[in-house]
């Protein structure tokens, strides 16, 4: 189902993957820097959700200013949130890349406002950019040591962009519960030699979902 999604005096282009029967949480998803919502791992990722019954809802924003793309994400949250089609209990937010790091800056923004109302369950980093490539000295993790929810990682233990034992390292020192699941020598863009696409896009799919349903399961014991 497209959407559009009121941001200032724009709209943001949104797509939800609506599965059969209704569900009482979902998944607002979006893009690195490059792309837009229609990047394969996300349609793919959308699509799996969808169809093992949580909804997802994706999203397109341009621009590579970080602070922008976190008010954007807000946006879409909000808008999830006051939904009268989908009346959700709960959110996970995810992004890849440059939208994970979007995402992050959200929950802690909102934890900080004192807004963290249990509307936002956890956060899901696919291919997290810890640091850009061979600046491994400066590391984006300030918003990753605020979170207090539930934290999955999925990335390439090959990524040029988030080196594994420093990922290990900020993931040591960060108060949230968490889990880093590693894609075996898979880059930056989760591509690995040997394996096709759609091999790995399920790897991380089944991956995603399964944190998901333990996550909510934990939650709601």
């Amino acid at each position: 189902v497209k959407v559009k999604i009121p941001f200032g005096n724009k709209y943001l282009d949104a797509i939800f993957s609506v599965p059969e029967k209704s569900s009482t949480y979902g998944v607002v998803l979006t893009h690195g820097a490059g792309g837009d919502m229609n990047f394969p791992h996300l349609v793919s990722l959308a699509a799996y959700l969808a169809s093992h019954g949580v909804l997802c809802l994706r999203f397109t924003c341009k621009g590579l200013n970080i602070a922008y793309r976190a008010k954007a994400f807000k946006a879409v949250v909000e808008y999830l949130k006051l939904s009268e089609d989908y009346r959700l209990s709960r959110v996970f937010l995810a992004g890849r890349s440059m939208g994970s790091r979007a995402a992050a800056s959200v929950i802690r923004q909102l934890s900080q406002n004192g807004d963290d109302d249990d509307f936002i369950q956890g956060l899901v980093c696919l291919s997290y950019p810890l640091h850009r490539p061979k600046l491994q000295s400066k590391l984006r993790d300030d918003d990753l040591l605020f979170i207090r929810c539930p934290v999955l990682f999925v990335s390439g233990s090959a990524d040029e962009m988030c080196e594994k034992k420093l990922l290990e390292g900020v993931a040591s020192k960060m108060k949230a519960p968490k889990k880093i699941h590693w894609i075996d020598k898979a880059n930056h863009g989760m591509a690995v030699k040997g394996r096709t696409a759609d091999d790995v896009m399920e790897e991380i799919n089944a991956q995603v979902y399964t944190w998901l349903t333990d996550t909510v399961e934990l939650e709601q014991k």
